[in-house]
């Protein structure tokens, strides 16, 4: 298959590129800076400003699939209202512009795998959240209701669309978990908050996984829950992680004082999503790392990640 790859510079982008390139495949990378570009696995690197207007002709020539993941980064500094004004445009405006991309192609794609994320539940306690339940009203909960809505007008081209709502991607290459490592290793790191709210979690294996699964699964459709199955608490994770690292995790961070130190933003480490990935399974995805305990092992021992990417396609895959 052809695939064009929005986004295709980041954490998940830069793997499935390694493995849809690795499988085979013809991949087409689009980037607002090609020429800085390093290290990205790629027949062509395109360059494309998401939130200027729509990408060129030339990138869907003869495209079959298209993975879009381009957005800012959510966690990269304070929410200050033109940060939030990026997060936002670079989702929906971005993905407005792609869909009247797609609109214009002489040869348009059969599916569009496009990102989103568990952020569109808002805080839900202990409540079990599959892909029939309804959005949050917080502003992540907004963005990507907006994000997926502009996504689902590629269907009126004749287009399917799956719709990734990704939990934390956890990576030894970027991400959460390098940022957790260094209190953790020093013995001063401990649950957030209460410890209580659940942790949608995934091995960056599986996203690849998963994002493959989408585009070879003529069936998949609508939201995709891209989370592990068997979520675990803040709590949970702090124990396991902890463990795995042979350090102590006794120093809580308070609530309030996360707040104080992050603001609006903090709600993203604070709030509770059990997200359980109901449609994957029913689709026949199999999870290379459905447990919290092995996937931080494979992590954070010897080889790394990416020898595996290749299994967790493989066993999910159903061309």
């Amino acid at each position: 298959m052809n695939v064009l790859v929005t986004g295709a510079t980041g954490l998940v982008g830069k793997a499935l590129c390694q493995s849809l390139t690795k499988d085979g495949h013809l991949v087409v990378a689009l980037s607002r800076h090609p020429g800085q570009v390093r290290n990205l696995v790629a027949a062509k690197i395109l360059q494309w400003e998401p939130e200027a207007g729509p990408p060129s002709a030339q990138a869907l020539e003869g495209i079959e699939g298209v993975v879009h993941l381009a957005g800012e980064p959510v966690a990269a500094r304070r929410w200050t209202v033109e940060q939030k004004r990026r997060i936002r445009d670079s989702r929906v405006v971005g993905t407005s512009n792609l869909v009247a991309a797609l609109q214009s192609a002489t040869s348009r794609p059969e599916v569009l795998v496009s990102a989103s994320a568990v952020g569109f539940y808002g805080d839900r306690g202990d409540e079990l959240l599959d892909e029939r339940a309804p959005a949050g009203r917080d502003f992540l909960s907004e963005v990507c209701q907006e994000w997926e809505d502009e996504a689902e007008r590629a269907k009126s081209l004749g287009i399917r669309v799956a719709r990734m709502r990704i939990g934390v991607v956890l990576s030894t290459a970027g991400g959460a978990l390098p940022r957790m490592l260094t209190p953790f290793k020093l013995g001063v790191a401990g649950r957030l908050g209460s410890g209580r709210q659940w942790f949608p979690w995934i091995h960056i294996d599986d996203v690849v996984g998963l994002f493959h699964h989408a585009l070879f699964s003529p069936s998949l459709n609508g939201p995709v829950n891209t989370v592990a199955p068997r979520p675990v608490t803040n709590a949970e994770f702090t124990k396991l992680l902890a463990a795995v690292l042979h350090r102590p995790a006794f120093l809580p961070a308070p609530g309030l004082a996360l707040r104080l130190a992050l603001g609006e933003m903090a709600e993203v480490l604070l709030g509770s999503q059990r997200v359980v990935p109901k449609a994957a399974l029913e689709s026949g995805y199999q999870f290379l790392y459905p447990d919290l305990a092995p996937a931080l092992e494979q992590l954070l021992g010897e080889g790394g990640s990416t020898a595996n990417a290749g299994e967790a396609k493989k066993a999910g895959s159903t061309r």
